[in-house]
């Protein structure tokens, strides 16, 4: 292998790296009861994208499942999503966190 193509191939290597760190953060499940259409789900999805930090939105309506990514830095808290889906006219069930 030539310099200029290890030199290369070090460089995609350490820009790999670094894109993994940077997606750093924090991913979460909900339990929600009361998703029963599409437009339930966009309503969902429409509020959590106003929330700074959020990305994957995904919501599961056959499952009741709503996940979401947050930047590094950033949390949602029980109360905040509690209070997000009630004012949607949904029943908060649960949430569970991990590393993204």
């Amino acid at each position: 292998m030539k310099i200029k193509d290890k030199v290369f191939s070090g460089m995609i290597l350490s820009l790999l790296l670094m894109q993994s760190a940077w997606a750093a953060g924090t991913h979460y499940e909900m339990r929600v009861d009361g998703l029963a259409c599409p437009f339930c789900a966009f309503g969902i999805e429409k509020k959590l994208k106003a929330i700074d930090g959020t990305s994957d939105i995904k919501v599961d309506l056959d499952k009741g499942l709503v996940s979401v990514n947050m930047a590094d830095g950033k949390s949602l808290s029980e109360e905040q999503m509690k209070k997000l889906y009630n004012d949607s006219g949904f029943t908060f069930r649960s949430m569970k966190k991990s590393p993204n």
